[in-house]
């Protein structure tokens, strides 16, 4: 069985890379050494813009779930079609090689 994108799981495997780096960037803060102040301010002004994005993309991509679930609900045999019109495509495709 093939492995299957889950963008809930993407979005928290970041969210705790994030949390990650600002914990490092809070022990680092202790060590004027290792960072310097301003490296230190970009590195948490970058921090917190790519928090706001992930919040961004998880909002959109839960959006388009709800979306993508609605349309499946409604018209489950058309998506039965399209997946199995997919999977041929795929497959002919594939099968050239």
């Amino acid at each position: 069985m093939s492995p299957t994108f889950d963008a809930e799981k993407l979005a928290e495997d970041i969210k705790t890379l994030v949390r990650d780096a600002e914990a490092l960037l809070r022990a680092s803060a202790d060590n004027a050494e290792d960072l310097t102040d301003e490296a230190r301010n970009r590195a948490e002004r970058s921090l917190h813009v790519l928090r706001g994005q992930l919040n961004d993309i998880e909002r959109d991509l839960k959006g388009r779930a709800e979306v993508l679930d609605d349309y499946v609900r409604e018209n489950p045999w058309t998506a039965v079609a399209v997946a199995g019109g997919v999977a041929l495509l795929a497959g002919l495709l594939l099968g050239r090689r």
